[in-house]
């Protein structure tokens, strides 16, 4: 059971691309103080955790209510989450522009959506929400997403320390290692969805 958390927490931590998501943190935060830095982290945090389960238990009603198979979903969610990993390894990230923090609540867009849970991740999870397992095995799902979603919370609040160890460039290399870890995932998921759907 704890091996089998530790393989969704890996697997959520890599989807989430913290490193990138830790780069545009300390850029919308740099000129903040450490108090409001730490207000948007937890906000930030609180908010992926929210918005993670309610996507994952999402996973169902959506195959149902879309009427699409999960594995033609696999395939699909699978290739969003190539052209994210593609575009981390490539150096051009998941977001835009830098938003400007005087105008919304940069906490939950963009921080959580979309540079967090972009297309490719938000997929993932409803792949996830939408398999056909039991009580047990939907625990062991949620503690590893929520052990994940913690960590990189964990990062957020200590950004500008790691960011001091590592430095700007240390911080671009992880997120290009993560891309490529992320387009691995990626073309599993799609490889099992072929093949669920050619030999179901």
């Amino acid at each position: 059971m704890i091996a089998d958390a530790l393989g969704v927490f890996i697997k959520l931590f890599f989807l989430f691309t913290p490193f990138f998501v830790l780069s545009m943190f300390i850029a919308v935060t740099r000129t903040l103080p450490p108090k409001d830095r730490h207000m948007i982290a937890y906000k930030t945090t609180a908010a992926i955790w929210i918005l993670s389960i309610l996507i994952y238990f999402g996973g169902n009603w959506a195959f149902g209510t879309i009427g699409i198979t999960i594995d033609a979903f696999r395939i699909g969610a699978g290739t969003i989450l190539m052209l994210s990993a593609i575009d981390l390894v490539l150096g051009k990230g998941k977001g835009g522009d830098l938003p400007d923090k005087d105008h919304g609540d940069i906490a939950v867009v963009p921080l959580a959506i979309p540079y967090t849970l972009g297309p490719g991740t938000i997929g993932a999870l409803l792949v996830m929400g939408g398999e056909k397992v039991d009580f047990t095995n939907k625990i062991i799902h949620l503690v590893g997403i929520s052990a994940a979603i913690i960590v990189v919370g964990i990062m957020l609040f200590v950004g500008v320390g790691i960011e001091r160890i590592i430095g700007k460039q240390g911080i671009t290399i992880l997120s290009k290692i993560t891309g490529l870890v992320l387009a691995s995932i990626a073309a599993q998921v799609i490889f099992t969805g072929v093949k669920n759907f050619l030999f179901a």
